[in-house]
């Protein structure tokens, strides 16, 4: 369902600016990533509406949901942490490889996209 990207490793991550490439909702203060479960057109139209739902729910912890909001497209990657650490304070060190990694694992399964990347 998903292919996996790659980022280039000589990139700086705190420079650049993530954006999300699909909805969510807000569920108990946490973020549930609305990814859908089809993107062939031929099933999207014939089995979606016979779904329940269209939509798989990615469910986020707090750390995840707050990067999540962040990534509005006009923060970069160290605006981000900022965040994270002034909420989150000790509880999310080492901030910047937390969130790097995680940023990696988005952009790899197509969750988001950098402005800076084309």
């Amino acid at each position: 369902m998903f292919g996996k990207k790659k980022l280039n490793s000589s990139i700086n991550y705190l420079e650049i600016t993530p954006q999300r490439l699909y909805n969510h909702i807000e569920e108990s203060g946490k973020i549930s990533v609305l990814v859908p479960k089809f993107k062939n057109k031929f099933l999207v139209k014939y089995l979606s509406p016979k779904l329940k739902s269209p939509f798989i729910k990615a469910k986020l912890d707090d750390f995840g949901s707050l990067t999540w909001i962040e990534m509005d497209g006009t923060k970069k990657v160290k605006e981000i942490t900022q965040s994270l650490t002034d909420k989150f304070g000790e509880k999310v060190q080492p901030v910047n490889e937390r969130l790097t990694k995680f940023l990696t694992q988005l952009y790899q399964y197509n969750f988001i996209t950098f402005k800076e990347i084309k």
